[in-house]
């Protein structure tokens, strides 16, 4: 399967000299699976692009599906701008932990007058909605399950699962005080690819934001130490980091943990199945 970023920043999209490597969308990525099922993880402004490659590439895919974590803001914002939605030839499943008539209403509320000229039910793409809960679910040829995380109003974390590789997605969670979340290091146990929230230095996490349902780059590094994972993928970064600052991060988090990166808008990894 193959994973692509398309926006990796935390709260809200920035457009900034300093920033460019890194670059300024809020939260979206995609899988390709080998069978070609298309599965997409939230719907921050990076799904703009998504879309917009999706739809010069040539006969888009016809199905895809679309997880959200949970509906703050910055993971929801570019979905009324997602060109495959307003296609009638393609099928979107959307799937939460919500229940199927509460996450229609979620996104019936951000496609809404007065904040947008379109209404979501108006679009012309044909929709489903489900919930996903402790049950893993089949995408094709891909297995998805699902992890409470600790964030305000809840969220959860994704594993993706495909002929031997796994990637989890966990990019919106706070540690316990000074420890590992124990249920989150079994979910993501020996996963290939670990996407990890890394909004707040500990310098800056100590400075007030304990409570804020985020991590550090540290907490990622123990997460992943403690998993076991292949490779830890640092995500969700403030908007007050810079190029210069998540490449000081990306150092200091190898030192707890050698395998690891920060994402970046369109970066891609293919992950073999076995």
């Amino acid at each position: 399967m193959e994973l692509t970023f398309w926006g990796v920043r935390g709260t809200c999209p920035i457009d900034r000299k300093d920033a460019t490597r890194i670059g300024g969308n809020t939260p979206c990525a995609s899988i390709e699976t080998a069978r070609g099922d298309w599965i997409v993880i939230d719907a921050g402004t990076g799904i703009y692009e998504l879309g917009r490659r999706l739809a010069a590439a040539g006969p888009r895919p016809k199905r895809l599906s679309i997880f959200f974590t949970h509906f703050h803001l910055d993971h929801v914002q570019g979905l009324p701008f997602f060109e495959p939605l307003r296609d009638p030839g393609t099928e979107i499943v959307f799937y939460s932990p919500a229940e199927p008539r509460d996450l229609r209403a979620h996104l019936g509320r951000l496609m809404g007058a007065p904040f947008f000229p379109v209404a979501f039910e108006a679009t012309a793409s044909k929709k489903e909605f489900r919930r996903i809960d402790g049950r893993t679910i089949r995408v094709g040829g891909a297995a998805v399950s699902a992890c409470p995380l600790n964030h305000p109003q809840g969220s959860v974390a994704y594993k993706i699962e495909e002929g031997g590789a796994a990637v989890v997605f966990a990019t919106d969670t706070e540690p316990p005080a000074g420890g590992v979340d124990g249920w989150l290091a079994e979910f993501a146990r020996e996963a290939d690819v670990l996407v990890c929230d890394a909004t707040f230095t500990p310098r800056e996490y100590a400075a007030g934001r304990q409570g804020w349902g985020h991590g550090t780059w540290r907490d990622g590094a123990k997460l992943a130490a403690a998993a076991r994972v292949r490779r830890l993928l640092l995500s969700h970064f403030s908007g007050w980091h810079t190029d210069r600052t998540v490449r000081a991060i990306e150092r200091r988090a190898r030192a707890v943990f050698a395998a690891s990166d920060a994402a970046r808008e369109g970066m891609r990894l293919s992950l073999p199945s076995a």
